[in-house]
């Protein structure tokens, strides 16, 4: 069971990140990734972030509330497999449809991400944007999905001057190189439906969304929101057990975003064209033990910014692979990364399907749900 004190979380400000010239974050960027480190950063003062995020969020209650005929009707995209537009009930959790959360998923940089022949060979990386007939949905969702991406852009420039103090042969601006005007962004705003008291997964660590390490790139986090779900109400959390919680070589601790805060978490791919610098943490959330006079739903929103599908994942030159397999924090509630990163030099898109295959198998087991 996870330890349910809370962990603080590395907090640093817009401003330094802005300034691509100094080294000063290094220490706070070790520390959030570095091997002993929860895997996520909060930056504070984002221009325009905190107003983008009160603006955009509570729609997450307006969509899950319309009519669930339309919304399948209207909004879902099986031809992308679910990674456009609404999705409830088509991901698994364990060997059971999971009807805990329903996701909406856009790409606030373009509607119609990557060249053609892109969308033809990778269609599940670049779908075309689906949109509700909800006032201002569109313009709030685009506006706050560039913040993000742009604030995790700009952390790039301090992650690779790390990254090559640490590894000699790591080349200069790497990351920002590969993912500087990238189309391959991904928002996923998630709405957690109130969870039944008689629903088995009530008392699970994981009941809102199952253990999983991010496997792209970087993924920029809003914080949470909490709401009435009859009323849409933003509302404060009632169970101090309930939210993100993180496993590392520490221990397993809850992590709280400050409100006025935007996150960045580590992931897999740069773990790996790091040569283990950095760590991506196991993590999942845990529901809130709701009472049927007031259920309580959680809201948040992850955007996944990437490299193209086609980018190899490769370790600086004269880098042995087992540093990169070494900086996973050891965990049985995630495939390890050495039965999904095969060799050196796997394309992100190889790497991906990989690990989707393999947290299915997982999941079976009761292992986890990766959240794509």
């Amino acid at each position: 069971m996870s330890n349910d004190t809370i962990e603080p979380v590395v907090i640093i400000d817009w401003n330094d990140v802005a300034i691509t010239s100094e080294t000063s974050l290094q220490n706070e960027l070790l520390k959030a990734f570095g091997r002993d480190g929860t895997g996520i950063i909060a930056i504070r003062n984002v221009p325009g972030f905190v107003e983008a995020k009160r603006a955009f969020l509570p729609l997450a209650h307006t969509l899950a509330t319309l009519p669930s005929d339309f919304l399948e009707a209207t909004l879902t995209d099986p031809n992308s497999l679910y990674n456009a537009g609404w999705s409830h009930g088509k991901e698994k959790l364990g060997d059971q449809p999971d009807f805990a959360k329903g996701s909406f998923y856009f790409n606030p940089v373009t509607d119609l991400p990557g060249t053609e022949e892109d969308r033809k060979k990778y269609p599940l990386s670049y779908p075309k944007n689906v949109w509700p007939d909800i006032p201002e949905f569109k313009e709030r969702a685009t506006r706050i999905g560039c913040i993000m991406k742009d604030a995790v852009i700009a952390l790039t420039r301090h992650l690779d001057t790390l990254a090559q103090s640490q590894k000699t042969a790591y080349p200069p601006n790497f990351l920002y190189n590969a993912m500087n005007g990238t189309e391959k962004v991904k928002a996923r705003l998630l709405y957690y439906f109130p969870l039944e008291s008689d629903q088995p997964q009530q008392q699970k660590e994981d009941s809102w969304i199952g253990w999983h390490n991010d496997s792209g790139f970087l993924t920029a986090l809003a914080g949470d929101l909490y709401v009435n779900h009859v009323t849409g109400t933003v509302v404060e959390c009632p169970d101090p057990h309930a939210g993100l919680y993180v496993a590392t070589r520490r221990g397993t601790f809850r992590v709280e975003i400050p409100s006025d805060c935007m996150a960045v978490q580590m992931g897999e791919c740069t773990q790996i064209v790091s040569g283990g610098v950095f760590s991506a943490t196991p993590h999942c959330v845990r529901g809130i033990s709701s009472s049927n006079e007031q259920p309580i739903a959680r809201i948040s929103l992850p955007c996944f910014v990437d490299t193209p599908p086609s980018f190899p994942l490769c370790v600086p030159r004269g880098c042995d692979l087992q540093e990169v397999i070494d900086a996973s924090v050891p965990s049985d509630r995630v495939p390890p990364l050495e039965k999904r990163w095969t060799k050196d030099g796997m394309s992100f898109g190889d790497f991906l399907t990989k690990t989707f295959s393999l947290y299915y198998s997982w999941n079976q087991k009761g292992a986890g749900q990766v959240d794509k």
